[in-house]
């Protein structure tokens, strides 16, 4: 079997709020629906940042518990422990080969980690990753351009219409917010 794959994560920043949304499916190839309940959106730091990860399964889960060392390391400064992050998995030859990205945010940051060692700070204030991210970031833009909606409203809606779309991004969300 393939790895366990499938997931949409949409992040929007409006108002002073960042939102972080995560639906709940977890996949197996490219038929079967292994999980619909899987938590994906979590809070770190003392509850000061928010993280959301797509991806094979182990490996998010890898990346985030690194994350969350560095977070630790340099006392919650989202961006320093995001540079140091990517230049480990740049560097490192085993967190080379994982295969995930996140998004993660604090009051001041919304910021992908991408499955290179890039760290990306998106235009708009919206972002998405996963399976279904193209979906939830064209909804979430949209939404955000066309309403006055709050960002977890957004965000809830945009994983919403992917989950509606993407056969592999359900409707179990997860929301956390900052």
């Amino acid at each position: 079997m393939d790895s366990l794959h499938g997931t949409t994560i949409v992040a929007v920043k409006r108002g002073g709020t960042t939102a972080i949304a995560g639906d709940g499916q977890v996949t197996g190839g490219q038929s079967v629906v292994l999980k619909s309940n899987a938590v994906k959106v979590r809070r770190l730091y003392e509850g000061k940042v928010i993280m959301g990860f797509a991806g094979s399964v182990s490996d998010a889960f890898t990346l985030a518990e690194r994350f969350e060392e560095m977070l630790q390391k340099y006392s919650g400064n989202l961006m320093r422990a995001a540079v140091e992050l990517a230049q480990h998995w740049r560097g490192d030859k085993a967190l080379r080969q994982l295969d995930a990205m996140m998004i993660v945010a604090d009051k001041d940051h919304l910021l992908i980690l991408s499955g290179v060692g890039d760290v990306i700070d998106p235009d708009g204030g919206t972002c998405a990753i996963g399976s279904g991210g193209n979906f939830a970031l064209a909804a979430a833009r949209a939404l955000i351009a066309e309403t006055e909606l709050s960002a977890r409203e957004i965000a809830d809606k945009a994983i919403r219409i992917a989950g509606d779309i993407c056969v592999f991004t359900n409707t179990t969300i997860t929301i956390e917010e900052i």
